[in-house]
Order: structure tokens, then C-alpha cells, then sequence
């Protein structure tokens, strides 16, 4: 925590057709759900201007909801190696938004996201979604990408409590 004081948190899951967003306030041992939503290029717009539009969107939303800090989920290796490339351009582009206004960005595999908040690296989306629904109630989800994200902000919240926390944070 900064000073003691409440430590606003977005989390981000990357993807290059949707990137989900989510974040949360930390005080102490209380976990409260700010809010969420999910960045949707056009498909139809080449790979340039859709990494400008996640940033720039992303970029907005930081520069509204005024994170402290930024949590983003690691790439996961795909079996088609273009697949995995651009998504990586995505991820670059995610980083980049919280990184270019100063906040500190940190990153977690998907097994420790997994593991932190359902007890188990293989758990599945709607286990995952089921667990943000019961430590931030009101917030409604389903499973998906802001669910996602949310749980990206929640990982790094417990990192931050066990002193965990990544290089750079």
C-alpha cells in the first residue's frame, strides 16, 4: 500500500481481437470492485491500427480511473507461432499504456493467476470468473476477458500483501 492509504489497481488480459480490463481499490484486507470492460478493435482494421486503438483506449481508461499500479497477464505459447506473435504485439501495446503515464507494470503468468485465486493453476475460465464474483461482489461477471482482468488486478493485490511482488513494481 502507498502510506498506508487505499492502492488503486487495473488489471489487464491482453488479446489482439479483445482485451479485457479490471480494476480494483486494495485497503488493507479489502478488495472493492471499481470497474471493468473489455477493448474491441475492428477486425477489419489492419494490425498497426489495432494495437493504436488498444493503447490509446487503454490509455483513456488509465487516464480516467487513475491506477497506482497495473497488473498484466503473460502470453501464453500458442501452437501457431503467427497466432502467438501478434498477440505478443498486442501484449506490447497493453504495457505500454500504463507504462507511458509512469504507473509500474507487473506480470503474471496464467497458472499463478489461476493458482492465486481458485487454488489450482488449471482451473477453468468459469472457476476463475465464479472466484472474482465471490472476493469482489456487485461486480456481476461472467466468464471473459474483464473477469480476466479483474483476476490479473486480484493476483497482484495478494502479491503485494505476501511482498511478491515483480521486478520493476
Amino acid at each position: 500500500m502507498l502510506g498506508g492509504q487505499v492502492v488503486r489497481i487495473i488489471g489487464l488480459d491482453p488479446g489482439l481481437v479483445k482485451t479485457g480490463w479490471g480494476i480494483i481499490e486494495v485497503a488493507g484486507n479489502r478488495l472493492t470492485h471499481v470497474g471493468h470492460g473489455v477493448v474491441n478493435p475492428a477486425t477489419s482494421l489492419p494490425l498497426a491500427q489495432r494495437l493504436l486503438h488498444l493503447n490509446q483506449s487503454l490509455r483513456g481508461i488509465i487516464d480516467r480511473e487513475s491506477p497506482d499500479e497495473a497488473a498484466v497477464e503473460e502470453v501464453f505459447l500458442n501452437v501457431n507461432a503467427a497466432s502467438t506473435l501478434k498477440l505478443g504485439h498486442a501484449r506490447a501495446a497493453v504495457m505500454l499504456a500504463p507504462a507511458m503515464t509512469g504507473i509500474p507494470v507487473a506480470e503474471y503468468a496464467t497458472k499463478v493467476v489461476k493458482k492465486a485465486l481458485v487454488g489450482v493453476g488449471q482451473a477453468d475460465k468459469s472457476q476463475v470468473a465464479f472466484m472474482v464474483r465471490r472476493l469482489l461482489p456487485g461486480s456481476n461477471l461472467t466468464a471473459g476477458d474483464a473477469a480476466d482482468a479483474l483476476a490479473v488486478a486480484i493476483c497482484h493485490a495478494h502479491a503485494r500483501k505476501l511482498g511478491k511482488i515483480q521486478p520493476g513494481v
